[in-house]
């Protein structure tokens, strides 16, 4: 906007005396009573262009912490650290520096690996939950469609497989017609047992033991597995406790880790001799099959 000189008719002549003024060390105020101009914005008007006098500058008391805030700054330092280093708070930091590139930040081998550590830990857990809600789709959807309920036969063919695949067998250095299944898959210690319904084994036979790392929820386990073969404790041995080697790095901990359960038929040597025949005779079956 500009300004009006009317009251200054001689405005250049006046301009030229406060240019004179001030190169010879006159302040603002001195040159305004010396030349009769009370008007600041005609005042700055008359000297504009010009540096003030030294001795009118009034020396600030943060001047040299900005300058070396700034120096610290381009060497790299954070916020933090300047902070700590000139005793300043931090938003006269971030007002003296915040027009400088922000420096690169310089971690350690050991903090790179890990944050890539880290990264990747989050990578695999969101991995996990994706595999596992489509495990648990495809589940459903061939438990409905393609499997359906189990005839007599089918379950039957089942049981025997899962034993000669997970139960104790006999040996011709070692007889032992006995039946004695072991697992850690509640799914799969819930179709032995419907096969054992199934072959007419009454519960009564049944002993259960549970096998499972000392450093666990051991009495978490026991109450899992009583649940799940919804037997009392009459049906548990003592639980088999493997001692824990801090040497070992183990993968099946947390809450889902509950052991594994021994299901053995009391006098099942007849069951045994079943079990090998009729398993023979799937071998027979997958044999003659074209």
């Amino acid at each position: 906007m500009a300004h009006s000189h009317s009251k200054y008719a001689d405005f250049e002549s006046l301009r030229e005396r406060a240019v004179t003024l001030r190169r010879e060390g006159y302040s603002l105020r001195q040159i305004r009573d010396e030349l009769k101009v009370f008007n600041n914005d005609i005042l700055n008007q008359l000297v504009k262009g010009e540096a003030p006098p030294a001795w009118t500058k009034r020396p600030r008391a943060k001047d040299d912490l900005r300058a070396k805030a700034r120096e610290l700054r381009l060497q790299g330092w954070t916020y933090d650290q300047i902070e700590a280093e000139l005793g300043c708070s931090r938003s006269s930091v971030s007002l003296w520096v915040r027009d400088l590139p922000k420096p690169e930040r310089k971690r350690s081998p050991g903090e790179a690996a890990a944050i890539a550590r880290k990264g990747w830990e989050a990578k695999l857990r969101i991995r996990d939950e994706e595999r596992q809600r489509t495990k648990a789709m495809a589940k459903q959807a061939m438990a409905k469609q393609a499997i359906g309920g189990l005839s007599p036969r089918e379950l039957f063919l089942v049981g025997v497989s899962l034993y000669w695949a997970e139960g104790s067998k006999d040996k011709p250095y070692e007889r032992r017609e006995n039946v004695t299944f072991v697992n850690s898959d509640p799914g799969v210690i819930k179709v032995f047992l419907a096969w054992l319904d199934l072959v007419g084994i009454e519960r009564e036979r049944l002993r259960f033991t549970v096998m499972i790392h000392e450093s666990a929820d051991v009495a978490g386990a026991e109450r899992y597995w009583a649940e799940l073969v919804g037997a009392d404790s009459s049906a548990f041995n003592k639980t088999t406790l493997k001692k824990h080697n801090p040497k070992t790095v183990r993968k099946n901990i947390g809450a889902a880790y509950r052991g594994c359960l021994v299901i053995k038929v009391l006098k099942g040597a007849d069951l045994y001799r079943r079990i090998e025949g009729s398993w023979c005779g799937i071998v027979w079956g997958a044999d003659s099959t074209d």
